[in-house]
């Protein structure tokens, strides 16, 4: 990465999120940039673009991950729980230990990527109670706290809210409004969900609209950042928009293009 920033010399950070197990393009990540931000979803539980990658297929198979992939594109949640169920019930473990297993194998890979400085949120679909044991001193891992980088203001807070796909790191509105009350005034919010605006949170390729928030929505109203940065909808129907005085980005699903969206001022 570049030396940290000194005199007038611009800063440039690279902003990734929904990694979901790509390790090789997140180590290059950092290239050319003052410091790293990652908004989350490490994890490769189920590539919904290849089903043979993940710990469920892994586990039950490609034949299942397409069907419940099937299932839950087509909001047939509990048929697709039922399923679960079954294919776990012959598995002949516990399902918490095998998942974490596999979990912590994930994040010894990607925490590794991580280059210094790292700033890091979790994701809807992480587990947060284990990053401690794989973030390093080069990386600082926040939720509903303050960072400053280059003389600019950055608050962070992750996972998302509850949903039918009941994903790990889920959360009340109650909870999650209070984080962002707690980060308070910034310069660069940054976020794994977007803010609850339509065009914003509806996937184009799962054609359903993702959970946004709408305390999020309603701090950048209120508390007029120059940016929101966030991930989550991989395929949104618009990346960029304009909420008030602030750029609303999302910062592109890493684990399909590898490619880190930069910041610089």
């Amino acid at each position: 990465m570049a030396p940290t920033p000194a005199g007038n010399r611009k800063t440039r950070v690279h902003v990734v999120s929904d990694v979901h197990g790509n390790a090789r393009d997140l180590a290059r990540a950092g290239e050319g940039a003052d410091a790293l931000i990652c908004l989350g979803d490490l994890v490769l539980f189920l590539d919904y673009a290849d089903h043979s990658r993940g710990i469920f297929p892994d586990l039950f198979g490609v034949e299942n991950a397409d069907r419940i992939v099937e299932l839950r594109t087509a909001r047939r949640f509990e048929e697709a729980r039922d399923l679960g169920a079954r294919l776990w019930g012959g598995i002949g473990a516990d399902r918490g230990s095998v998942i974490e297993t596999a979990v912590r194998k994930q994040y010894a890979e990607m925490f590794a990527a991580f280059p210094t400085p790292t700033y890091a949120t979790y994701g809807n679909v992480d587990m947060p109670p284990l990053w401690p044991e794989y973030a390093g001193p080069g990386t600082t891992v926040l939720d509903g706290e303050r960072a400053e980088i280059g003389g600019w203001t950055f608050g962070f807070v992750g996972g998302g809210l509850r949903t039918p796909m009941r994903t790990p790191y889920e959360i009340s509105d109650e909870e999650y409004a209070a984080k962002i009350e707690a980060v308070g005034e910034v310069d660069v919010l940054c976020t794994h969900i977007p803010p609850e605006v339509p065009e914003l949170v509806y996937d184009t390729v799962a054609r359903r609209f993702e959970r946004g928030s709408r305390a999020l929505l309603a701090a950048i109203r209120r508390t007029r950042p120059r940016y929101s940065l966030f991930g989550h909808v991989h395929q949104p129907l618009v990346r960029r928009m304009r909420i008030g005085a602030t750029e609303c980005v999302n910062v592109g699903h890493f684990a399909g293009s590898g490619k880190p969206w930069a910041l610089e001022w």
